[in-house]
């Protein structure tokens, strides 16, 4: 395994995409020749990040009770590669952080507890929450997957998403008891910048900016894609 991978994906097999449809589906050309479906995990508009007769990478499951075998993993834009998997990113942050390979946060944390119910009506999970008997404060932290680019400047959301602003909103309503922190997995190396996504949900901009100033921390943290891993390249410029 290379040590500047921070994750190693399995095997990945090449093609190229016809069509993205339903959300949850992608007919693929393999190399051989063969015409397969995949899942796709991301059901939002994914604008840029699906044209028709783009390389693609996917996966095969050996789970006999799934559906799909095949799962979408990148496809080359620009000649770069991004990451369609949204299940992938917290996967993959889990698994830095318990590492403690995530350098923003080096230090901060000794203990790591995932999906953890919080809010006022404690209805909500964040996606993890960080302690250390060192620190006072536990750090909240929310990841969210970020694969639309403009001008390579990393940009989310991508539409309008309730669910976003409520996160956003309960990381401000834990204030001053927790720090909390929104992680943008910036799942693509060409984006050197990171701003919201005004023109797609200006309320969810307005609300980011209302965040920071209210002490809500962003780590917009980019990686490198590729068919064999993924590298950690470190924070993206903020632009607000």
């Amino acid at each position: 395994m290379d040590t500047d991978f921070i994750y190693t994906y399995p095997p990945l097999i090449p093609g190229i995409l016809k069509r993205r449809y339903k959300r949850f589906l992608a007919d693929i050309e393999l190399e051989s020749g063969e015409m397969i479906t995949a899942h796709c995990a991301n059901t939002g508009p994914m604008i840029g990040v699906c044209d028709a007769e783009s390389r693609v990478y996917v996966s095969k499951s050996n789970n006999p009770k799934r559906k799909l075998a095949y799962s979408w993993e990148l496809i080359e834009v620009n000649n770069t590669w991004v990451g369609i998997n949204t299940a992938l990113p917290n996967r993959v942050i889990k698994q830095i952080l318990e590492e403690e390979k995530l350098p923003p946060l080096k230090g901060k944390y000794n203990k790591v507890r995932s999906e953890v119910p919080y809010g006022k009506d404690k209805k909500s999970r964040i996606d993890f929450v960080l302690t250390s008997e060192t620190e006072s404060k536990p750090i909240y932290l929310e990841v969210k997957n970020t694969t639309l680019a403009k001008d390579q400047i990393a940009l989310f959301p991508d539409t309008v998403t309730t669910r976003g602003q409520k996160h956003l909103q309960e990381l401000i309503d834990i204030l001053p008891d927790a720090q909390p922190m929104m992680l943008y997995f910036i799942n693509r190396s060409d984006c050197q910048q990171f701003s919201p996504g005004d023109d797609y949900d200006p309320g969810y901009g307005k609300l980011f900016r209302e965040a920071i100033k209210k002490g809500v921390e962003i780590l917009p943290c980019r990686f490198n894609i590729s068919p064999q891993g993924i590298r950690y390249l470190g924070l993206a410029e903020l632009v607000i």
